[in-house]
């Protein structure tokens, strides 16, 4: 999931910048991230907590969160618990895409609920966001903010839409 979501189109927007690992798992899955990565050739930038489990990584700065790299650069960081990673989303997520990997229920619900994007993923790759991939076609735009109506509004003028996919670990 994590290769195909960063590997497949460094530069597109629905390309992952930011991986964010519980610390429970993280002892076991980020020396595994760290060889995957490696050998895909994406620099990783990690915080003070996932920097002694990845021996290819180099310490991240502030800056690398919150940043689109357009590139082959990611930036990884622990979190305590979907509460945490919901907390990092609300200041450095672009309100594009957001994905979580997991298969607690209790999570994905929290996760669903407590995070604002346009694209909520859950157990599939970022790069199902997109235009052909959600049945719209070709897209003319993309926007990370949501847009008012101009002129006279009806009910549909005042509402939002968001897409919500669920799947069970695909890559595209």
């Amino acid at each position: 999931m994590c290769l195909n979501s960063k590997v497949s189109a460094p530069a597109t927007c629905n390309a992952a910048e930011c991986i964010l690992v519980h610390e429970k798992i993280a002892s076991e899955f980020l020396p595994k991230l760290d060889a995957a990565f490696m050998e895909a050739g994406i620099e990783m930038r990690a915080d003070f907590e996932a920097l002694p489990l990845m021996k290819h990584a180099q310490l991240a700065a502030n800056t690398d969160f919150g940043r689109e790299f357009l590139d082959l650069i990611v930036a990884i960081r622990t979190v305590p618990d979907v509460a945490g990673a919901i907390e990092h989303i609300a200041r450095f997520g672009s309100r594009h895409t957001e994905v979580i990997l997991s298969a607690s229920k209790e999570s994905i619900n929290s996760f669903r609920a407590g995070v604002d994007a346009s694209c909520v993923i859950v157990n599939a790759s970022t790069r199902f966001n997109d235009g052909f991939q959600l049945g719209l076609g070709a897209e003319i735009g993309i926007s990370t903010s949501k847009l008012h109506a101009y002129g006279p509004m009806g009910l549909e003028d005042l509402t939002t839409r968001r897409f919500e996919v669920s799947g069970d670990f695909q890559t595209r």
